[in-house]
Order: structure tokens, then sequence, then C-alpha cells
């Protein structure tokens, strides 16, 4: 059985990653990342066929609130771990690494892997860092970074859709919501789960998009919630942005996109 190390498998998508693949014999790392001496530790003493790393400070808010945190974790850690597979001689066959579509500046078309980028967050600057350092000391380009889109989810409140249920819970009889039209291209952490698994099988190297191609406006999806909830809502205007992937790199390597249905998220 494959042997693969893993970083960040107690979040939202680690859960799934580990969920959705069992063929693997999943090596968890469950330290603090951003301490060279553990990390060292747990790269040396075992040997990966494949490393997945997923973790991450990610909600922008909580990368806002405290960005020093967000750059020890999203930058040092990587850094740490790039460092320890160098150091050790590990000869890993595939490094994932997972980022962000926030390396990328808005752009009112599809975005393609070789756009410039310029990061629209403070989250987006951490991983860019990370992404370059990845670059810069693996030199025998055995790495895949996978710039993941907008994550949907239904659960944890730190995302977009339980967030703005909790909002329309309130007992105002309208509520304002503010800063929603925009567009963005999501995908579920168990398709994001099915692709990083895909990109390993197919021996993807280098940057590539992991999204749906589609994008969808934020507020409209809002509607469609409140009318579920039977809420009355009052938008305040907002400059809309736009953030849809080009996902011809994926789609060459021969994956089937499959469709996101959204109307669960709307119960």
């Amino acid at each position: 059985m494959l042997r693969c190390g893993i970083t960040g498998s107690t979040g939202n998508l680690g859960k799934s990653f580990l969920k959705e693949n069992t063929k693997f014999h999943f090596i968890k790392f469950k330290g603090n990342i951003t301490k060279k001496k553990i990390i060292d530790t747990w790269v040396k003493k075992n040997n990966f066929d494949i490393l997945v790393h997923l973790a991450a400070i990610v909600p922008t808010n909580l990368v806002n609130n405290d960005y020093k945190k967000a750059l020890k974790v999203n930058f040092k850690g990587t850094k740490n771990l790039t460092d320890s597979i160098i150091k050790n001689k590990k000869t890993i066959k595939w490094f994932f690494f997972a980022s962000t579509s926030h390396v990328y500046p808005f752009y009112k078309r599809k975005i393609k892997e070789n756009f410039k980028t310029n990061p629209v967050s403070k989250y987006g600057k951490t991983k860019l860092l990370a992404e370059n350092y990845i670059k810069k000391k693996l030199k025998n380009k055995n790495y895949c970074i996978g710039r993941i889109f907008s994550i949907i989810d239904n659960k944890n409140e730190r995302f977009l859709i339980p967030s703005i249920k909790k909002k329309l819970r309130s007992k105002s009889k309208i509520v304002v919501l503010d800063n929603l039209n925009h567009y963005r291209d999501f995908l579920d952490t168990k398709q994001i789960s099915k692709i990083i698994f895909y990109l390993w099988k197919k021996k993807t190297f280098g940057i590539i998009n992991i999204a749906s191609g589609k994008k969808t406006n934020i507020q409209s999806l809002v509607k469609r919630i409140a009318i579920k909830m039977n809420k009355k809502i009052k938008f305040l205007h907002n400059k809309p942005t736009c953030q849809t992937a080009d996902i011809n790199k994926l789609l060459k390597i021969g994956y089937k996109p499959q469709e996101l249905k959204l109307k669960r998220f709307f119960q």
C-alpha cells in the first residue's frame, strides 16, 4: 500500500482526503508545523512515497486578525517541511502543496495558471511565499502546486454558507447583508480530494488550477437560501469581483468534472 504522509489531516479538506482515499496508508503529522525540530523528526523517521501538505490557516478573517501567526503556519511551516525533505535526502515521488486562487488578482476572464500573480488577500500572500520557496528549493521538480479556488461547505461556520445561514437565523425581520455581489468558482471538499488523488494518479507536476471552471454569483446563491429559510434580506451594494478558473490543464490530463449540486446547500 502506498505510504502517504499528510499534514493538516484534522482540517475540513484533510478529513475529506482521508475518507476519499482509502488506498493510501496514511502517516499523519500531528505536531506543530512551525517547530522545525518536530517536523524534521517526523520526516526523518518516515519513508513516504508521496507527501500531501494541507496544513494551513485558511479563513481570511483569521489570517487578517493574526497575520504573523498565519505567516508562520502557511509559509514557515511549508519552509520547514521543504527544508527537512532536502536535509534528510528523502526521495519522495510526489509532493502536493495546497495553494489558493488568492495568489491571483481578480480577472473578468477565466484565470490560467500562467497569469500574473498578485495576491488579493494576506492569505494569498502567505501561500505565494510558500509556492515560491517550493519552486526554488525542490529542484527535482517532483512537486505539484494545486491552486484551489473557492471551497463550499455546509457545516463549518468559518465557510460562507454556514456563516450566512447563521446570520439569517437572527430575529430581525429583514437581514442586511454586505459585500456579497461577487462571482466565485466553487467545489466541495469531496471533489477537491478526488482531484488531488487524480493528479497523483496521472503524475501531474507543476502548477495547476483546482476548480470547476464555472462561476457562481454569491448574492444569487444567498437569495435562494433566504427563500428556503423564509427570511427577507437586503443587500448593500458593492463593487463585484470575479475569480473563475480556466481548467483546460486539468481537462487535458483526462479529468472529467463532476457537477456541484448546490441544492443541498439551500436546506
